[in-house]
C-alpha cells in the first residue's frame, strides 16, 4: 500500500491575480456604454444649468467649467486631479476604426503582423534604400563601354526634364538712331530697386546713378558682384553699362544691379550659355529680406552687453 502524503496549500497573494493592466493597454468601452454617459452628460448639464441659473439651451463647456470651479473649489495644484464635468467623447479614449471590410479582408497589407504601423514604416525605409541601390546599379551600368547597346532598358526608367531656363522671357535686342544694339533690364534685392542699359560695341565703361562704379562702390566685394555675370559669359570690356538703382545699402544695390545685367545679358547670349547662367544662380532673385529687430535685444541678432551689476 502507498503511503498518501499530507497535501499543503499554497498561499498565492491577491495582487498576483489582479490584471495587468499597464500590459493590456487602454482599456475598451462598447458604443453603448458611450451612449449612457453621453445621456448622463446632458441631463447632469441640465441639471447643472438650473442650479447655476442659466439657460440649459445655451450653457457652453466654459460656464461648466466655471460653474464646477465655483461648486467644488479645490486647492490641488495638479490641475488633472481637481474635478471636471466635460463630454464622454473627450474623456474616453477613441476607439480603433474598422481594419477589415464587409467580407474579413483586412485594409492594411500589413495586417497579419500584429504591428502594421512599425512594419510599415520599415517598408518605406527600406524601400528608400532599394531606390538608391538601384540608382547606384544604373549609374555602373551607364559607365560600362557598351552600355549603349542597353539605351532600351536605360529609357525606362529617365524622365525627359524640360530646361528651365527655356521659362526665362528673354528681353528682345532693341536698336538706337546708330544702329547699335542694347537691352534694358532690371533687378532688386532686399529694398534696392536697379535698372541697367547694356550697350553693345562699347569700351568697358560702367556708370551707376551717373557717377563711375570705381568711386560708386568702393569696396571691393560689391565691385566683384557688378563684374561677375560679365566674367561668366567671358564678355569684359564689350558693352558700355549705365545703371540707376535706389534703396537699402551697397551690398543690397549691387546685388540688385548684378540681377539687372545678368537679365540684360540674355539677348546676347545663347541657350546654351543662359542654362549655364541659371544654374551658377545669375538669373534667380534673392528672396531674403532684412530680419526684423527683436525685442528686448540690441538688433535682430546681437544682444546688449551684459553686465554682472
Amino acid at each position: 500500500m502507498v503511503p498518501q502524503l499530507p497535501l499543503r496549500q499554497i498561499y498565492v497573494a491577491s495582487s498576483l491575480w489582479k490584471k495587468n493592466l499597464a500590459a493590456a493597454g487602454p482599456q475598451k468601452f462598447t458604443q453603448e456604454f458611450i451612449d449612457k454617459q453621453v445621456e448622463e452628460f446632458e441631463v447632469g448639464k441640465r441639471h447643472l444649468a438650473n442650479m447655476m441659473g442659466e439657460d440649459p439651451e445655451t450653457f457652453t463647456q466654459e460656464d461648466i467649467d466655471r460653474s464646477i470651479a465655483y461648486l467644488f473649489p479645490s486647492g490641488l495644484f495638479e490641475k488633472r486631479a481637481r474635478p471636471v464635468m466635460k463630454h464622454p467623447e473627450e474623456i474616453f479614449p477613441k476607439q480603433t476604426a474598422i481594419q477589415w471590410d464587409a467580407e474579413g479582408r483586412p485594409f492594411h497589407f500589413l495586417f497579419y503582423t500584429g504591428k502594421q504601423s512599425y512594419y510599415s514604416l520599415l517598408h518605406d525605409v527600406y524601400e528608400k534604400i532599394l531606390y538608391m541601390r538601384l540608382i547606384q546599379l544604373m549609374e555602373l551600368l551607364l559607365s560600362m563601354p557598351y552600355c549603349s547597346l542597353e539605351e532600351e532598358f536605360i529609357l525606362k526608367f529617365r524622365k525627359q526634364l524640360e530646361v528651365q531656363s527655356s521659362k526665362y522671357e528673354i528681353p528682345a535686342l532693341q536698336y538706337d538712331p546708330q544702329g547699335v544694339a542694347f537691352s534694358v533690364a532690371d533687378g532688386r534685392r532686399k529694398s534696392a530697386k536697379a535698372s541697367i542699359t547694356l550697350r553693345d560695341s562699347g569700351s568697358g565703361n560702367i556708370t551707376i546713378n551717373g557717377r563711375n562704379y570705381l568711386h560708386y562702390f568702393p569696396v571691393l566685394q560689391n565691385r566683384e558682384q557688378l563684374m561677375f555675370p560679365l566674367l561668366f559669359v567671358g564678355m569684359m570690356g564689350r558693352f558700355d553699362i549705365e545703371g540707376s538703382v535706389e534703396g537699402s545699402g551697397h551690398s543690397a544695390q549691387a546685388g540688385a544691379l548684378r540681377l539687372a545685367i545678368s537679365r540684360a545679358l540674355l539677348s546676347f547670349v545663347s541657350e546654351g550659355e543662359v542654362e549655364k547662367m541659371r544654374q551658377a544662380g545669375l538669373l534667380t532673385a534673392d528672396p531674403r529680406i532684412r530680419e526684423r529687430k527683436k525685442p528686448g535685444q540690441e538688433g535682430a541678432r546681437k544682444k546688449f552687453t551684459w553686465k554682472k551689476r
